[in-house]
């Protein structure tokens, strides 16, 4: 029941019974720090999942509701936005419920409340900041503007949750519509309620189950038990909009809404999380262009010879090997494995000629290392294949020659969106992989001047690692296997050497059978 029904059915009571339910509300708020409003906000006060996403229009009561459930349900509490300077919003609400500031420490961001419990307030700016978190047990851990956090920083921080005492303990999370492709994480981790295309929808409120199985999110029955007797966890969306919020829809914020652009007010006066978000101005690749190439895709490959192989390694640790082959302009989906499938070498190389048609060649990224031992084996094996050093100079320049390239990565990232423009009749087809779309997407550049005018530099792997909270490894190896022909790869070592010795080989016939030739003219 909407707040605005509540009211009407008070109003039709006769006067003696309206003052007695008003009387019976203002005793029952006695104490209380809020109450909070009928409709989605106490639903969602409500809710029995074990994690919540609160949220879609802005002003439905996001920031109250999580200041509300850390002073009134949950202590000790956290309460995190992505960075610290963003948190006197919530400052402010919890001095506006409590009546003042008496308790708080605004340098360590501790609220300590007069009946004991404690709520902290922090920030997550980078990726290793996560790592705070570790260890610290709270009853509730509550995000702000869930979607300009990582996923990882987000699972990370909730694998704390826990009270010594065998209280529930809460994972609240509130936010809009993501407006770029870092934050598409949250509409794929709550995917039953706001992906339009999921199999199962999920109605606002209901609560699923999810575990975890071979690394993977899956979604299973309540009763569910895993191998080792884990149990699944609970998720569920609740929906929430203006009209939720009557105090704030008695400002004229609504007007305030209506007035802002198209795509802007789709997100945040209507919680549209289907508004396609607008990209950054430096984002190489525009998302527009990478849909329309996963929207030219089929599952059937061309009846074309395969062109290239390209693989990014990972010998262990949290990374996945990603394998991913191309006919032409048709990009295949990708083979994934955990790190610990591929711990060395010969085992990366053999999952790659497993994949390898029409004797093509094989582009491996050996920038940082691990491709390295894989390359020798491939070499050896006489496959014909390439590493891709991004840091390696590029003498090339853009289409148009207005400018160079600060380095290797730079000019196959840049000359992939240039596949990739719709204006040059672009026909190539990529899976429609949404991890693949955000890799993508996440490219950034500058222009630099160099020595011999203004090159394009794109961003190192390490600035995007702290932007998406993990490696872009489906996006590089798209743009390495897009980059299969151009010059400035390197053979390696072991194929150079192999390329000799038939060299010498061949000279030697050569020479032996000319020799031949000589001393049979001689006896003649």
């Amino acid at each position: 029941m909407q707040l605005s029904e509540v009211l009407a059915a008070l109003d039709a009571l006769p006067a003696q019974a309206r003052q007695e339910v008003i009387d019976e509300a203002v005793k029952a708020s006695v104490g209380r720090y809020m109450i909070p409003n009928p409709g989605p906000q106490t639903e969602a006060w409500l809710s029995e999942a074990d994690e919540t996403f609160y949220g879609g229009a802005a002003g439905g009561g996001k920031t109250t509701l999580i200041c509300g459930l850390a002073l009134e349900e949950y202590q000790p509490a956290l309460i995190l936005r992505r960075q610290a300077t963003q948190l006197k919003g919530i400052e402010d609400e919890l001095a506006r419920m409590l009546g003042g500031r008496g308790g708080y420490n605004s340098q360590s961001h501790v609220w300590r409340l007069a009946n004991g419990g404690k709520i902290e307030l922090g920030g997550v700016p980078h990726e290793a900041d996560k790592e705070k978190y570790q260890g610290r047990a709270h009853r509730l851990k509550a995000f702000d503007e869930i979607t300009q956090f990582t996923e990882s920083q987000y699972r990370y921080i909730i694998g704390w949750l826990r009270d010594a005492r065998g209280r529930r303990c809460r994972v609240v999370a509130t936010g809009n519509p993501p407006t770029s492709a870092e934050g598409m994480w949250v509409v794929r981790y709550w995917a039953p309620w706001l992906d339009k295309s999921h199999p199962k929808p999920a109605a606002s409120g209901e609560l699923r189950w999810f575990t975890t199985i071979g690394g993977e999110d899956r979604e299973v029955d309540a009763d569910y038990e895993g191998p080792k007797g884990e149990r699944p966890r609970s998720r569920t969306f609740i929906r929430s909009m203006l009209e939720d919020n009557p105090e704030l829809m008695a400002t004229g914020y609504a007007a305030q809404l209506e007035s802002l652009p198209d795509e802007i007010r789709e997100r945040l006066r209507y919680g549209s999380f289907e508004a396609g978000g607008k990209d950054d101005p430096w984002q190489v690749i525009p998302t527009g262009w990478i849909r329309q190439a996963q929207a030219r895709w089929l599952a059937t490959p061309p009846d074309l010879p395969m062109t290239a192989v390209a693989a990014d390694i990972a010998q262990g640790g949290s990374d996945k090997t990603q394998i991913q082959s191309r006919r032409e302009w048709w990009y295949s989906p990708f083979a994934s494995y955990k790190g610990s499938e591929t711990p060395d070498g010969p085992t990366a190389a053999g999952l790659i000629v497993r994949q390898m048609r029409d004797r093509c060649r094989v582009v491996v990224d050996a920038g940082g290392g691990y491709g390295g031992d894989t390359l020798t084996q491939l070499a050896h094996a006489d496959v014909d294949c390439f590493g891709f050093k991004g840091g390696s100079g590029s003498t090339a320049s853009t289409r148009d020659g207005l400018y160079g390239f600060a380095n290797l990565r730079a000019q196959a990232v840049w000359q992939f969106r240039e596949q990739l423009d719709p204006a040059y009749g672009a026909r190539i087809a990529l899976p429609p992989d949404a991890e693949l779309e955000v890799d993508l997407a996440a490219y950034r550049y500058e222009i630099r001047v160099g020595g011999g005018g203004e090159d394009i530099l794109v961003l190192p792997k390490d600035v995007m690692r702290e932007q998406l909270g993990r490696s872009p490894d489906k996006g590089d190896t798209t743009i390495m296997l897009s980059a299969s022909a151009i010059s400035g790869l390197k053979r390696p070592k072991a194929a150079q050497e192999r390329r000799e010795q038939s060299r010498l080989r061949l000279q030697s016939v050569t020479s032996n059978s000319a020799l031949k030739a000589k001393l049979r003219g001689k006896r003649r």
